[in-house]
C-alpha cells in the first residue's frame, strides 16, 4: 500500500475505534485511563510526522497497539471477547488479552528506541544497541506498573479494571516479563524487516549492517 494512503488508513481507524469504544465502556473511569496514552501519542506523532517520520512499520505497530488499548478500554482487559477466545482455545485459567498488551508494550517501545538510536548514530555496537533498546522498554514497563500501583493507591477498589490482575498474586512480575518477551522479539525477529521499512523513507542514517561492520573493524 502507498505510504500516505497507509498512514491515512491507520489515523481512520485508530480514531473511529476510538470514538466507538467511548460509546456505553463497560467502566468509564478505566476507558479514560486505558485510552488516554492514544489520545496523547496521536496528536504527538502527527506533529512530528513531517519533522522525524518514523518507518511503517513502526506506525503500524503502534496503530495495532493503539487498537488493543481502545478495546481494552471499551471492555476492560478481563473482559476483552478475544481473550475469552484465546483462554478457551489454549485452555487458560485467565483471560490472557493483558498479556498480549503488555508483550506490545515490549515490541514497540524497542523499537522506537532503535529508530531515534539508529537514525542519529547514537549507539554504536551490534551488541550494545539490542540491550540499550530492551532496556530502554523495560524501563518504560516498570513506569507503567509504577502507574498502576498509583491508581491503586489512589482508586482502591475503582482500580481493580484497569490493574487487570484477575487474582493473580505475581501479575506484575507476568506482566513484565511479556514485556520482556516482546522486546526480546523485536530485537531479534524483527531487526531486518525494520532496516528496510527504515529504509524505505530515506531517513535512516545508518543501519544494522553498518554498525556491525564497524564493531567487526
Amino acid at each position: 500500500m502507498h505510504r500516505p494512503l497507509l498512514l491515512k488508513t491507520l489515523v481512520c481507524l485508530v480514531v473511529l475505534a476510538l470514538l466507538a469504544s467511548a460509546i456505553n465502556p463497560h467502566d468509564r473511569t478505566t476507558w479514560l485511563m486505558e485510552v488516554l496514552p492514544v489520545v496523547i501519542l496521536l496528536p504527538a506523532l502527527a506533529y512530528t510526522h513531517r519533522r522525524f517520520p518514523l518507518s511503517s512499520l513502526l506506525y503500524v505497530l503502534l496503530a495495532v497497539q493503539a487498537l488493543g488499548l481502545v478495546a481494552g478500554g471499551h471492555y476492560t482487559f478481563p473482559r476483552v471477547p478475544v481473550g475469552f477466545w484465546l483462554q478457551d482455545w489454549l485452555d487458560l485459567s485467565r483471560n490472557p488479552y493483558d498479556r498480549l498488551g503488555h508483550f506490545f508494550q515490549g515490541v514497540v517501545p524497542a523499537l522506537i528506541a532503535r529508530e531515534l538510536l539508529v537514525r542519529n548514530e547514537r549507539v554504536h555496537g551490534k551488541h550494545l544497541l539490542p540491550f540499550v533498546c530492551v532496556s530502554m522498554a523495560m524501563m518504560l514497563s516498570a513506569v507503567y506498573e509504577l502507574v498502576e500501583w498509583a491508581a491503586a493507591l489512589s482508586l482502591g477498589q475503582g482500580a481493580k479494571a484497569f490493574l487487570g490482575m484477575q487474582g493473580d498474586q505475581w501479575d506484575t512480575q507476568a506482566d513484565m516479563f511479556c514485556a520482556l518477551l516482546g522486546s526480546l522479539t523485536a530485537m531479534t525477529l524483527l531487526v531486518h524487516l525494520h532496516d528496510r521499512s527504515m529504509a524505505a523513507i530515506g531517513k535512516p542514517r545508518q543501519s544494522l549492517t553498518a554498525v556491525q561492520g564497524e564493531t567487526a573493524r
